[in-house]
């Protein structure tokens, strides 16, 4: 049995104002192609299918053109899809009796009415069980915790570790005695932070708990678990120097952070229940250039750039030490008759200078939600020991406001 191993896809992502969907088009077919030549039988796609909760009608005939076409595919069996951060619950479960028609199964939540929905029997041509998945979707903190006033930093990290523990023991519970007492390997699907995770600067991943209170140790996930395909964080990596429980990762950079990552998805063949990896490379659909010096040096990787007819969409930072105050204007000056891209230029120098005289230069575009709130408590001179109480409350509010389903009745 192949299994294909993606997540993190983001339909719908922009770059700086860029629309991408040519670039998440090339990657559906490439991803479709290798699923016919490699004869792939169960696809996996562990969350973040979109980057909002409400994707744009492009995004959205992307992912049911893909669908559609991989069932009427003479390999694939059995598609899963399980919702991540990003995605809304009720938007990705709207159509699942349709997708199930497809061979499609989407867990967009956890269904406490029946957690069984949450196991998946992959069959093969005949008709008879080869594997089980266990689509566990994103987790959200109301899903496996129940708040108490009063709480500890301490206390709230307890309750979702054992939170996290109990879900995923109850599932792989369920998905063993599903198995019986037949040799069929359990597949296990999540969307988390896995704890030692790695991730890059401007990479997109949307970690909102401060203090890494949603981190997810390893020994969280059952050992019936042949395979954990794992989706959150962008960079592919293993879980615990584990083989078997595995990050694929995004399969095109989602931010000029991962613009010198190679991208993957990973296939996993079963003999029995062993499971043996391979990375598959992504081709770079569109590339990406960080560019940091002097001008100087700027316009000579611009100029290299140019003789390579590169098609690049590049991000300048200039560490110069004088000040060039028309930096933009010489930039395009530079690129003018070609195919490259500037998507963001940062004059680090003019900032610098500036925030020297004053404080308040900074845009909230330079910032994140973080940064504001600790400045505001730098602002009114919080005291230091009530600091991560107050900030891990604020983290609690913008997740609470990041994980709302507007979709939902």
């Amino acid at each position: 049995m192949k299994v294909l191993h993606t997540s993190d896809w983001h339909l719908g992502r922009s770059l700086y104002g860029r629309r991408r969907h040519d670039e998440f088009a090339e990657f559906l077919d490439w991803l479709a192609e290798h699923i016919e030549h490699e004869q792939i039988d169960l696809l996996l796609i562990a969350g973040d299918v979109f980057d909002t909760t409400s994707p744009g009608n492009h995004a959205q005939e992307l992912y049911y053109s893909f669908l559609c076409r991989i069932a009427h595919s003479v390999a694939c069996r059995q598609v899963v899809v399980i919702g991540g951060n990003h995605d809304s619950p009720s938007f990705l479960n709207a159509p699942k009796a349709l997708l199930g028609a497809l061979r499609v199964h989407v867990v967009g939540a956890i269904n406490t009415g029946n957690p069984d929905d949450e196991i998946v029997v992959c069959r093969n041509a005949a008709g008879d069980p080869e594997a089980i998945v266990c689509a566990v979707p994103y987790l959200r903190d109301r899903d496996i915790r129940q708040a108490e006033a009063g709480e500890s930093i301490d206390d709230k990290r307890a309750k979702l570790a054992e939170g996290y523990r109990a879900h995923y023991s109850n599932i792989g519970n369920r998905a063993e005695a599903a198995r019986g007492d037949r040799d069929l390997p359990i597949i296990g699907m999540g969307h988390c932070f896995a704890a030692g995770g790695t991730t890059v600067a401007d990479d997109g991943v949307r970690d909102l708990n401060v203090g890494s209170l949603d981190q997810v140790e390893a020994a969280a996930f059952p050992a019936c678990f042949d395979y954990l395909a794992l989706g959150h964080l962008h960079v592919p990596q293993r879980v615990a120097h584990s083989d078997t429980m595995r990050y694929c990762g995004s399969p095109i950079p989602m931010g000029f952070g991962e613009a010198n990552q190679q991208k993957l998805v990973l296939e996993i063949d079963f003999e029995g229940r062993a499971p043996t990896v391979t990375e598959i490379s992504v081709p770079c659909f569109q590339p990406l250039r960080r560019i940091a010096g002097t001008l100087d040096e700027i316009l000579e990787a611009l100029k290299q750039l140019t003789l390579e007819r590169s098609t690049a969409w590049i991000e300048i930072e200039y560490t110069g030490d004088e000040i060039v105050p028309d930096l933009r204007d010489q930039v395009e000056a530079a690129i003018d008759g070609t195919n490259l891209e500037i998507r963001r230029i940062k004059n680090r120098r003019v900032i610098d200078r500036v925030l020297q005289r004053i404080d308040t230069a900074e845009t909230l575009d330079d910032l994140e939600p973080t940064d504001v709130f600790a400045r505001c408590l730098e602002a009114h001179a919080i005291p230091y020991g009530q600091r991560p109480e107050l900030t891990a409350a604020y983290a609690e509010i913008l997740q609470t406001h990041a994980e709302g389903d507007i979709h939902a009745e």
